[in-house]
């Protein structure tokens, strides 16, 4: 049970602390409820530009790095469909300092010309070589606009296309900063040898005086329920064909969110789960073979990708999928199929939360779900699922009409 205690600043900003006086360091973690969906459709990659310009410097801190390098600090930064998250760990001795930084770049960021081409070029390159340049690459850039049609995870939290970036403009992220960049849009948590009382002294003092700001508000439309098979061929340079299937699944806050997230595991965890072995081990009709769900706040996508053996047909690697998918429609699953999978689950949540950074963090991403102690229940909502869950949301998710496949060909190699 992890314990916390919360308190809210006037200007909306939500903090959470947990006190760990075992610990020689506090971890920080500060989390904009801001990200990919939260794009104009017309100016994407802005989130995840913005977790980028936030080191670039801000209104008195030039440097964010190496003023934190020399208290003895670590930071770093992800962007997803839903977040942008920043977390730093520091020493307890310097805390203050990650207040001082944090608080800075929440007040305002050094909006420059320079900074702004240093970090469009760092972003355009990441999407050349980890889209367009690699074997595989642009896979998910197709998979979602076929899988979403009116959602905005229909685009990558890295953005629909480097044009996007490269015509940003100083305006442009001005205008996406003050709009989303907010105390009354963030939480700020913390881990560590930090009491409650000397964190809400140090916030009032560091954060208090930033205003709360007129927050973008956009009306995000849910996806309607897919009726239909979408299916995508596509042709590259890749040394073997490969197939994506995309089924739509729950929101992160439905209670049968976590059987889908077992089942996923069920499928592709390790060497001894289902797909691996029937499919690559006995079968050998895949090289390697993978599923996992996107986890995101609203409706997400259940994802089954393989590389296909050469002289395998498309065909055949198909059919040999959801024959396995139908399985789990028809016959109960084994208890201790389930069993070996709850355990694995709960010991990876256990694992996760020994570490003050990790505690920081899934505080805050629970607070952003709507309730902090979410934290302390998530163990509790995996053992409660059934083998009867498992066979009834099989039957809901592994339809043909809610499946998007893409079809990815080796060049000279279509079959």
């Amino acid at each position: 049970m992890i314990q916390y205690t919360n308190f809210t600043l006037h200007n909306g900003l939500q903090c959470i602390v947990n006190t760990d006086l075992t610990t020689p360091f506090v971890a920080m973690n500060t989390l904009y409820k801001v990200g990919s969906k939260n794009e104009n459709p017309d100016r994407t990659g802005f989130a995840h530009l913005f977790e980028h310009l936030m080191f670039g410097g801000s209104k008195h801190i030039p440097d964010y790095d190496a003023a934190l390098q020399l208290v003895g600090g670590e930071n770093n930064a992800f962007t997803n469909t839903d977040i942008t998250n920043y977390y730093l760990t520091l020493p307890k001795e310097n805390r203050e300092t990650g207040f001082w930084l944090e608080s800075d770049r929440m007040l305002e960021l050094d909006f420059s010309q320079r900074s702004l081409d240093i970090q469009k070029n760092v972003v355009i390159e990441e999407f050349k070589q980890r889209y367009l340049n690699r074997p595989y690459g642009d896979a998910y850039l197709l998979l979602r606009p076929l899988a979403y049609k009116i959602h905005p995870y229909q685009w990558a939290t890295i953005g629909k296309n480097i044009e996007h970036i490269e015509d940003a403009t100083l305006t442009d992220v001005r205008e996406f900063f003050y709009a989303h960049y907010a105390p009354n849009n963030a939480i700020l948590t913390f881990s560590g040898n930090i009491s409650a009382k000397e964190a809400e002294c140090l916030a009032h003092k560091w954060y208090g005086d930033i205003p709360a700001r007129t927050l973008y508000s956009r009306t995000i439309a849910q996806e309607p329920p897919q009726t239909e098979k979408r299916t995508l061929s596509v042709e590259r340079d890749v040394p073997t064909n490969a197939i994506y299937k995309a089924f739509h699944m729950y929101n992160r806050l439905h209670p049968d969110y976590y059987a889908c997230d077992m089942l996923s595991d069920v499928l592709s965890n390790g060497k001894s789960a289902r797909l691996y072995v029937s499919l690559v081990q006995n079968q050998k009709l895949f090289s390697e073979i993978n599923a996992y769900i996107t986890g995101e706040d609203h409706a997400g996508l259940l994802i089954i990708c393989g590389n296909v053996m050469p002289g395998v047909s498309m065909k055949t690697a198909e059919t040999a999928i959801y024959a396995e998918l139908h399985k789990l429609q028809r016959e109960a699953l084994r208890e201790y199929e389930l069993q070996k999978v709850k355990n694995k689950i709960e010991s990876h949540i256990i694992f996760n939360e020994t570490t003050i950074l990790n505690k920081a963090m899934n505080m805050a991403k629970f607070a952003q779900l709507g309730d902090v102690n979410l934290i302390n229940t998530e163990i509790s909502k995996y053992q409660n699922v059934s083998v009867t869950d498992f066979q009834r949301i099989a039957g809901e998710i592994f339809r043909e009409s809610n499946d998007s496949t893409l079809y990815y060909y080796a060049k000279n190699y279509k079959q």
